[in-house]
């Protein structure tokens, strides 16, 4: 019995447009609600959402039943946190500033089992191998995992064509606040100059036939990502929408 099939990875090697948002409650019931709303994936952020390994567990089980695609976002890219994620069952991982070659194959490596890669096999006593429940997990789970590196950085930017060469690198997916902040434009992604940072890395992403990913936060900038090539893209974060539709209702009533 082998690894389970990676659907999220199967779907942009096919070219697929994917649309997702993001999860940033930290907590099992919100993420079971979004799974229910459509999304072809969800993003669990591990970064700047509350979360440690237990609660990032407790949504991808939130989240099996759900058509959604759970993609992880991890706080760094080190091999331990790695090596944990992947454990608890994730098989699509984005990794935030990555700004060389160099980092981008390291991550493949620790995301791969010996002797591709250095990580650690745990299997037997997993969620991943279903705790033992999955004979073959260790020699097919490779093909299976999906690595997105996240270019957010000028120097990012800089190295990005060394970065596409990267063998493993399923997907780039570039970080519109911090790349505008690194630029000196306080977080403005919406800027001119930064908008053509932006949409000139998203079309150099799809034209090397990477996947190229992106997060938008409104309908203009959603379009304008993806006329330039992105293939899958968030377009909301829970938080967010909760948070606007309340205070829209609360307005309407109490204005």
């Amino acid at each position: 019995m082998p690894a389970p099939t990676n659907t999220f990875k199967q779907r942009l090697r096919a070219g697929e447009r994917l649309i997702g948002c993001w999860l940033s409650f930290g907590e099992a019931a919100p993420a079971e609600i979004m799974g229910s709303a459509g999304f072809d994936w969800l993003l669990i952020d591990g970064e700047h959402g509350p979360n440690d390994i237990r609660s990032i567990r407790n949504q991808l089980i939130a989240l099996e039943a759900s058509a959604s695609a759970p993609v992880v976002r991890v706080p760094t890219g080190m091999d331990w946190v790695l090596k944990q994620t992947l454990d608890i069952g994730a098989q699509t991982i984005l990794v935030p500033l990555v700004e060389t070659a160099e980092e981008a194959a390291a991550i493949v490596r620790a995301c791969r089992y010996p002797t591709a890669g250095i990580r650690g096999v745990g299997a037997a006593a997993a969620r991943s191998g279903r705790f033992g429940g999955i004979p073959d997990y260790v020699p097919t789970a490779d093909d299976q995992i999906c690595v997105l590196v996240q270019v957010e950085s000028l120097k990012g930017v800089e190295n990005l064509d060394a970065i596409l060469e990267v063998d493993g690198v399923d997907g780039v997916f570039i970080g519109p606040a911090d790349l505008s902040a690194d630029m000196g434009l306080q977080g403005n992604s919406r800027h001119p100059e930064a908008q053509q940072v932006i949409c000139d890395a998203l079309a150099r992403i799809a034209a090397s036939d990477t996947p190229a990913g992106c997060l938008a936060l409104d309908d203009e900038t959603a379009a304008l990502y993806l006329d330039h090539g992105t293939q899958f893209l968030a377009v909301g974060i829970d938080v967010h929408l909760m948070i606007n539709a309340a205070r829209a209702k609360a307005a309407q009533y109490k204005g």
